[in-house]
């Protein structure tokens, strides 16, 4: 029985759905900045703590840490491929729009790094994971590029994929050698893309 102040059993059904994926939201925010700072092996009370929940709260969405990884990775895959991704924030020009997705796409190649070894007895499913990330991620990168080259800012001679596949190269080696910086490789990388003459305030 329902009474004017109690919500139909559909409507709290609906909120209590959408509160867990807010929940899990938060998780993986979480993970990822964890996963980030210190590896995919970090420890699950350190991921427990950045999200403010006991780990036990952690198990009962991702029961081994491979569930973890995988659901990390595809939450940043789903973030970097969203198609609002590609339009600069109010103040922001293509080519800082460029910069901050490759920033944030560094980030997802160190969460990658370590998928292979999360998934080590399921190659066929670590292969269809990164077919999928080509794939969605390489049009984004794509119109990134062209909305930086024709405002000026950036040559409109690099392909995509030649950009995506050097970014990769350049986070080789972080986890095997701390003193190693990729982020300032990379801005090294990004700094080579700008036209001479760069608009004021490119770089």
């Amino acid at each position: 029985m329902t009474t004017p102040d109690t919500p139909p059993p559909a409507t709290v059904g609906r909120r209590q759905r959408s509160d867990a994926r807010r929940n899990q939201q938060t998780l993986l925010d979480a993970a990822a900045v964890v996963f980030v700072r210190a590896g995919v092996d970090a420890p699950v009370r350190d991921i427990a703590a950045e999200a403010g929940v006991g780990m036990g709260t952690i198990y009962r969405h991702f029961p081994t840490r491979a569930d973890l990884v995988v659901a990390v990775f595809r939450h940043q895959l789903d973030a970097l491929a969203d198609p609002t991704t590609t339009t600069p924030i109010p103040g922001e020009t293509p080519y800082e729009a460029l910069r901050s997705w490759v920033s944030r796409f560094t980030d997802f190649l160190v969460t990658k790094h370590g998928l292979a070894e999360a998934l080590h007895s399921d190659q066929a499913g670590f292969e269809r994971l990164h077919a999928e990330f080509i794939d969605r991620l390489l049009p984004v990168l794509d119109q990134l590029l062209h909305a930086s080259a024709a405002a000026g800012y950036t040559r409109s001679d690099i392909p995509p994929f030649d950009l995506m596949f050097a970014v990769g190269n350049l986070c080789i080696g972080v986890e095997t050698y701390p003193d190693y910086h990729a982020r300032r490789m990379i801005d090294v990388l990004l700094a080579g893309l700008v036209r001479t003459p760069a608009p004021a305030g490119a770089v």
